[in-house]
């Protein structure tokens, strides 16, 4: 078994994840049929299958279409194109493989960056015809970023090239010309037909100046990914197992390092210490459980643990902190926004997330640093990030499992972003918010009235500033303390440094959100004036508010009664394109879901709207429990 690969249980080799990616149609699918051909995973009935499709699209009698033994899918069939990451599993004398192919069209590159992340080498495909492009360089980016170790550039379609070695030795050295500038530990350079199968099992007769080893001999002398012995351990909780009122066990799958009963371990975020007692598995109790085992830990003393929680060794803790410096891959069409929540999934743990400052683009060709206020699809950045509570983690390039992370959309739950976590901003992570001798209840019931937020948001024209202005007048007749947050005003000063891009819209919510905060933490109530057309930073605004706070008022408008009320012409400007990113006309405006109240302002005069607005909050304070 080569030195530090992780043993196949059924075989007793060593296992070496290999991931294949490149541009379309480089023939990563091909170049994984033909090895599993060339060491006999292959049955016939897959092959007469694969032979029947590749006749039945107009082949030869003689070619059979490889790759048509990895495209699973309906639609990778239909378009000759992988979407999905296909694994496969095969075995040569020397050591078993898992294949992970990956799809190399841009618009999947999240499928490719899941399967480099637990890959120990990476084959990256280049056409013969085309040599080194943008999409292979992106590639190339993503697995120095997911600390893929090794790359094995195959240039395939060499006998479409007439075997040119000047070709072969041209793309060689502008791959690794780019390669070497993010230190990878080794690059084997391999020219190859993977359709034909030159140099991928057997040495190739048509490329005599070719000595070097063959795609297979180079997987089998592939040394792996090794783990020191100095790996401390960790373990994220996957869920707690109580099948009786006897047994308390915490399962999960070892991260990293080693544990054995009766080690000390600490368990976060509670930082509780304890002994394990126990490693049960499915087959009976283990003396060691090391990395990749799924496995469940009793513990000797009744600790505070759950989904989410980290399990990690005693001497060697990880880091804790709710701020990090982060590089991040961008998978959603929809770009990245700084300010906006987030979901972050850690290990099995879930937490608020915010990109708070996003310091700059790669450009993935050139590799400088490019400055950028939003991350689009696919895209490569470097990033501050906040979360709403702190999390146990390490730095991605000492333990994959416990500093990778996931951004997940929190309407779409679709998965939109990457990362990897370099640093904590212990700064920030040290920041405590002090207690003040005078708190918010006090200075509201001084002013005998109950704080809150009324949050105004539609279309400009709808009436907002207007609705504000006269719910604050019958707010001051009846003796109440309060204050107009006014979008336009704010500008002037607070945010005149902001424009309207959507970047720029949800940091000028986060800044009201925060100054409203802060009056309310004062006793008033506060009027807040604003556009706000994302219902992402609305709900951002109200989370930040303790329950009950926040009241979103709609005020609601037909887009042609607001052009009709426009007396400053800026609807006109925006329809002949003069001003750009105008909520209604080339900016979308997402209209409240559960906002507690809604005012037709083209239907009823402001005083009668603003008497429903006063009547709330006195039902409000009628209800409210005494202090």
């Amino acid at each position: 078994m080569p030195e530090g690969s992780e043993p196949d249980v059924r075989t007793g080799k060593g296992i070496l994840r290999v991931l294949t990616c490149g541009s379309v149609d480089d023939g990563k699918s091909t170049l994984i049929g033909r090895l599993l051909l060339e060491t006999g995973q292959v049955f016939r009935d897959q092959l007469e299958q694969a032979a029947d499709e590749s006749r039945r699209r107009g082949g030869r009698d003689a070619d059979v279409d490889l790759a048509l033994l990895l495209d699973g899918l309906q639609a990778e069939r239909e378009q000759g194109i992988t979407v999905d990451v296909a694994y496969r599993r095969f075995a040569t004398g020397r050591r078993s493989f898992i294949l992970a192919d990956a799809p190399g069209h841009e618009q999947f590159t999240r499928n490719m960056a899941t399967g480099a992340s637990t890959a120990d080498l990476a084959v990256v495909l280049v056409d013969a015809r085309k040599g080194v492009v943008t999409q292979t360089r992106r590639h190339c980016n993503i697995l120095s970023l997911v600390g893929v170790p090794r790359l094995l550039l195959a240039v395939n379609k060499m006998d479409l090239v007439g075997w040119s070695e000047a070709i072969h030795q041209a793309i060689a050295d502008d791959f690794r010309a780019y390669a070497d500038r993010f230190g990878f530990e080794g690059v084997v350079c391999i020219p190859l037909s993977a359709c034909i199968g030159d140099n991928v099992a057997l040495p190739s007769s048509s490329m005599p100046w070719y000595r070097g080893p063959t795609v297979l001999e180079a997987l089998e002398a592939e040394p792996g990914r090794t783990e020191s012995e100095a790996v401390a351990f960790r373990m994220p909780v996957q869920r707690v197992c109580r099948p009786n009122s006897g047994f308390r066990g915490l399962a999960g799958t070892v991260a990293a390092g080693r544990v054995r009963p009766g080690d000390k371990v600490r368990v976060f975020p509670a930082d509780e210490v304890a002994t394990v007692a126990r490693i049960v598995t499915f087959d009976g109790d283990l003396e060691e459980a090391k990395r990749g085992d799924a496995t469940t830990l009793v513990l000797a003393e009744d600790v505070d643990a759950s989904r989410g929680d980290l399990i990690a060794d005693h001497a060697s803790p990880p880091q804790e902190s709710d701020q990090f410096a982060c590089r991040l891959i961008w998978l959603d069409r929809a770009a990245l926004v700084p300010e906006r929540q987030y979901l972050m999934r850690i290990g099995t743990g879930t937490a608020i997330a915010q990109v708070t400052k996003l310091k700059h683009r790669i450009n993935v060709d050139s590799l400088e640093h490019v400055s950028a206020s939003m991350l689009g699809l696919n895209e490569i950045g470097s990033c501050n990030i906040m979360l709403d509570r702190r999390v146990a983690f390490d730095p991605y390039r000492e333990v994959r499992e416990t500093g990778g992370f996931i951004l997940i959309d929190r309407y779409t739950l679709a998965t939109v972003g990457a990362g990897m976590i370099d640093f904590s901003l212990w700064r920030a992570s040290n920041l405590t918010r002090h207690t003040l001798a005078v708190d918010k209840r006090t200075r509201a019931v001084q002013k005998n009235q109950t704080a809150c937020v009324l949050w105004f948001t539609g279309l400009s024209g709808a009436g907002k500033s207007t609705m504000a202005n006269a719910v604050e007048r019958q707010l001051f007749a009846d003796g109440r303390h309060s204050y107009v947050l006014d979008g336009d005003n704010v500008r002037f000063g607070l945010n005149r440094d902001l424009g309207f891009t959507e970047a720029d819209r949800a940091e000028n919510i986060r800044r009201f959100a925060e100054v409203a905060k802060l009056f309310v933490d004062a006793g008033l109530i506060v009027l807040v004036s604003a556009i706000s057309p994302f219902r992402a930073e609305r709900r951002m605004a109200r989370e930040m508010m303790e329950p009950g706070e926040f009241i979103e008022v709609f005020v609601d408008a037909p887009i042609e009664v607001c052009e009709a009320r426009d007396m400053k012409g800026l609807y006109r400007k925006a329809r002949r394109g003069e001003i750009k990113n105008f909520t209604g006309i080339d900016s979308p405006y997402e209209i409240p879901e559960h906002a507690e109240i809604t005012l037709k302002t083209a239907e009823s005069d402001p005083d009668t709207l603003a008497s429903r607005i006063i009547e709330y909050l006195r039902s409000r304070e009628s209800t409210a429990p005494e202090t």
